[in-house]
């Protein structure tokens, strides 16, 4: 890598905190530099992630530069051979010492951590192979989880292609699709994506729906519900409407729905292959906080949902406090609602003779993309 390189490099890990994540500041700094290639841009980001996915491998003695040098030296290792690192060396350096009393922390988990993530685009309903084909340097895979879904394999800026343009895509997690694959939603139906966030699930939701029915949306930032208005007319989505909510009792539409999906906030340990700087910022006194917050979330939401209606939680995290903790919580608190299995498990194991199970952990290196539990 080029001294150059580095040292911008170092200026946004110097800058990083949390309560300024590594990517924002990356984002910021490679924004206000209009002299970067794309080459460039391309390597300092990959630079900033390199360290603190190899940051407890560091000797925190040396300089900056010095540990980013070592850092990139070991990802050409692991790249080499992902098997030189055993899985207790992992356990001890990957992740905090904290992580191990909040959930289970398995060996090919720990090393899919270490990998650069993939990039998942979400075709339009049915299109994948054509977006494949037109955008090349692409792999569709197959199953259930992965209906529409695009692996990019390239390197150019594909904000920049027709394809994006044209709202042939959006760029979202194999993670976030299977929530919406997951949700099932019908024609014709409502549903309330109450965490929208900047709306991926949204527009997937209503496109699930081919364009009929409503898919509400509502979150805490309206800068938030801002850029799905924007992505909503790139696609050119109609069927969705959008009110902020700040998670209260008060709630933000007047309807029942057909379907409420709670993709609520958490610590993200689900996105640390992603997200590296996130392993080193996030505390077990986050994770105990949130959990709080989505029960109170999910209990405040459930009360939007229609008799025979279908209520989904979802976060992209992995330790027990925020998936089966909340789940357990809320079923003591609310006998009104039954566990049912979640409709594509349920079709699935009926194919084995099973029977289908009302939760799913998706780990990352099962689909090769974030972690989740639905």
């Amino acid at each position: 890598m080029s001294p150059e390189v580095i040292r911008f490099a170092a200026d946004v890990i110097r800058q990083a905190a949390k309560d300024r994540p590594a990517d924002a500041v990356l984002r910021e700094a490679l924004k206000s530099d209009a002299t970067l290639t794309a080459v460039q841009r391309r390597e300092i980001s990959q630079t900033v992630f390199a360290y603190y996915r190899w940051r407890g491998w560091h000797d925190r003695k040396r300089e900056v530069e010095a540990r980013i040098a070592w850092s990139l030296e070991l990802a050409e290792r692991f790249r080499k051979n992902p098997f030189t690192l055993g899985g207790e060396l992992l356990r001890a350096k990957a992740v905090p010492e904290w992580l191990a009393v909040e959930m289970d922390c398995p060996e090919p988990w720990l090393r899919s951590l270490q990998w650069e993530p993939r990039l998942w685009l979400r075709a339009r309903p049915g299109k994948a192979r054509e977006l494949a084909n037109k955008l090349g340097q692409c792999k569709v895979p197959k199953g259930w989880l992965m209906r529409d879904a695009v692996e990019f394999q390239g390197a150019k800026d594909l904000f920049k292609t027709e394809e994006f343009q044209a709202g042939a895509f959006e760029l979202q997690d194999i993670g976030s699709q299977a929530v919406g694959v997951l949700c099932t939603p019908q024609p014709g139906e409502t549903w309330w994506d109450a965490c929208a966030g900047q709306g991926g699930k949204t527009l997937h939701l209503a496109d699930l729906m081919q364009g009929r029915g409503q898919v509400f949306a509502s979150d805490r930032a309206a800068w938030r519900l801002a850029t799905l208005k924007e992505r909503a007319a790139r696609a050119r989505v109609q069927n969705y409407q959008s009110a902020p909510w700040e998670g209260r009792t008060e709630l933000p539409f007047a309807s029942k729905f057909d379907g409420v999906l709670v993709d609520a906030p958490c610590s993200g340990i689900g996105t640390w292959q992603r997200n590296p700087h996130a392993r080193w910022t996030t505390t077990a006194d986050d994770v105990r906080e949130l959990a709080a917050l989505q029960l109170q979330l999910l209990t405040n939401a459930a009360k939007a949902v229609k008799p025979g209606g279908r209520l989904l939680f979802a976060v992209c995290t992995l330790t027990r406090a925020e998936t089966a903790g909340v789940v357990a919580a809320f079923s003591v608190a609310h006998p009104e609602f039954e566990p049912v299995a979640l409709p594509v498990l349920r079709d699935e194991a009926a194919k084995l003779g099973v029977k289908g199970q009302p939760t799913l952990t998706i780990w990352p290196q099962e689909f090769g993309g974030n972690g989740m539990f639905v």
